[in-house]
């Protein structure tokens, strides 16, 4: 049997960040992350992390600059929580406004398609229908319901809301929680259906 997944976005749900981050030094985690991802895997979820990462596109990092980024989150994760394991990272460098090539174009990865969900769960095996999105951004919430996960809209008051958070939400997530505790909680009360 297919197991089900908990895609957190990464910037602003995992880190706080305003979505450019490309240096490793500079990673803080959101108040309860490593905790949340604990959590989620104890109830049999795995965890994977999806981001849109157009700092790529427009030469602010390089692809290098996200997988530094992503190890130091893995380590810091750890470091709070050692169950914080994190399954697989996707994330998607393109932007059709980018400024570096082959990375100004369309993808198919980039949220809100479920591209980057989709690809992760052929890789692992995912049930997405059995799945949740986690993130701040409408884009998050669009590309989960778009694979056909359920998803949880994180707004959490302290952190100053990126630009993709402040788009237009144009579908409804299943939730809408202030903290990634309040977030593991809707999920563990589902899990106990």
């Amino acid at each position: 049997m297919k197991r089900p997944a908990v895609f957190f976005d990464r910037d602003n749900t995992l880190i706080v960040s305003d979505g450019f981050l490309g240096d490793p030094s500079k990673v803080v985690l959101v108040e309860g992350a490593g905790d949340a991802v604990a959590r989620v895997r104890s109830l049999g979820f795995a965890v994977v992390i999806f981001s849109n990462q157009s700092g790529v596109a427009r030469g602010m990092f390089n692809e290098d600059d996200v997988h530094r980024v992503n190890a130091r989150l893995d380590e810091m994760l750890q470091d709070q929580n050692p169950g914080a394991v994190i399954d697989r990272h996707e994330f998607c460098p393109f932007h059709p406004e980018g400024t570096v090539e082959p990375y100004a174009k369309e993808s198919e990865l980039r949220k809100p398609k479920p591209g980057m969900i989709n690809q992760a769960a052929e890789k692992l095996a995912l049930e997405v229908s059995r799945s949740w999105v986690i993130g701040d951004a409408p884009r998050d919430i669009e590309a989960g319901k778009a694979a056909g996960c359920r998803t949880i809209w994180y707004k959490d008051p302290r952190l100053p809301p990126s630009m993709a958070a402040r788009e237009l939400m144009l579908t409804v997530p299943d939730a809408v929680v202030s903290s990634l505790k309040e977030a593991t909680d809707v999920i563990a009360r589902d899990a106990l259906i």
